[in-house]
């Protein structure tokens, strides 16, 4: 399940914003087979050792393009799973690029935090 709801509390951004990492990364099971183990480059360790330092304007940038990829992400997965309870098998070439491009914005989250 996608969590979709911010908190505003500032206090819960962090751990809010990578709930929703793992949300995605969660989704992305489900369309694609090879993410099954997990994604390449999960980085929440590194994140989490280095969110205090990344100060302010950081975290509200990674709050943000997290919840953005959130949406992203929910509306394509959602396309995907739909095609398939409609009994038709999404292109192959459709989903490859999406899950490519989540990944991508997955790991340009993640930089914001760690560059």
């Amino acid at each position: 399940m996608l969590n979709l709801v911010r908190q505003s509390d500032p206090s819960t951004v962090y751990a809010e914003a990578l709930t929703r990492l793992a949300s995605v990364r969660h989704a992305l099971r489900l369309v694609d087979s090879g993410f099954s183990a997990g994604p390449e480059g999960d980085r929440d360790e590194e994140i989490a050792s280095a969110w205090d330092s990344a100060g302010d304007a950081k975290q509200r940038w990674f709050d943000q393009r997290s919840g953005q990829l959130v949406g992203t992400a929910a509306a394509g997965i959602e396309a995907m799973l739909s095609q398939r309870a409609e009994g038709r098998e999404p292109h192959v070439l459709a989903c490859k690029t999406m899950v490519d491009e989540i990944r991508r914005e997955l790991r340009d989250v993640a930089g914001i935090v760690l560059a």
